[in-house]
């Protein structure tokens, strides 16, 4: 990975400011002076200080992608683009997208590479909330809507769990919302929408777990997790922990 990039995600400085600090001899590889910004270096097998100090580097790494759509959620794929395609700039080895979001879905999506956070976030008696914004085709009576928040029927053994509804804009033949759901299942806003007579034409995720999705990144563009967004994560981690 590129010195540059890796040191402006420690949010030492920005990155013109970081490749300023390195072209003055601010950095060190291996007790070398290292002036080139570009300089490949691996953050967990090289020693890198900044102005003599050793710069520490997590063994669990996050970020927040903004998932386009048209890419599969997986970490390769043989016939499709993936999410982990975009990240291919980011420190930390072994990084995976946490649950999935369908190949027509955008929005936000967690990679990491701590797998029992992981583990926490996904876990069916965990009941994660994640926030969708949908567009539907059809109409949306106050019966639909108590459907929705109540829990309503797709087909499969049980009913949903109960979900949160707000109607954004709402006409003859289309509205918008945002469906907030504690479940999982596979293609569950599209199935909850068709089970009261609608039809997803666009799906962005917004929030997950409590995190929210930075809409200043583009499609495809991605940023490390703040403290506080990784303490928020992780807290809720600790409190499942509790209920098991």
């Amino acid at each position: 990975m590129r010195l540059d990039k890796l040191i402006a995600q420690m949010q030492i400085g920005t990155r013109s400011q970081v490749k300023d600090y390195i072209r003055n001899g601010k950095f060190t590889v291996n007790d070398q002076v290292i002036k080139k910004p570009e300089y490949k270096v691996n953050e967990l097998e090289d020693r890198i200080c900044f102005m003599g100090q050793a710069l520490c580097f997590q063994k669990f790494v996050y970020y927040m992608l903004h998932k386009p759509s048209g890419v599969v959620t997986a970490t390769k794929d043989s016939r499709d683009k993936t999410v982990m395609d975009f990240m291919q700039d980011a420190a930390g080895k072994d990084l995976f997208p946490v649950g999935r979001l369908d190949k027509d879905t955008e929005g936000l999506l967690l990679i990491t590479n701590d797998g029992a956070l992981s583990h926490r976030l996904l876990s069916p008696k965990k009941h994660v909330e994640k926030t969708y914004y949908a567009e539907c085709e059809g109409t949306l009576t106050a019966e639909d809507i108590s459907k929705l928040e109540q829990g309503v029927d797709i087909g499969d053994e049980k009913p949903t769990l109960p979900a949160q509804v707000r109607i954004i804009k709402q006409s003859d033949t289309s509205y918008s919302l945002e469906l907030s759901i504690t479940e999982g299942r596979f293609h569950q806003v599209k199935r909850m929408i068709g089970a009261v007579g609608g039809k997803v034409t666009y799906l962005k995720r917004i929030s997950f777990g409590g995190l929210l999705l930075d809409e200043s990144l583009e499609k495809g563009a991605w940023r490390a997790l703040r403290q506080e967004e990784i303490a928020l994560l992780t807290e809720q981690n600790k409190n499942n922990n509790k209920e098991d």
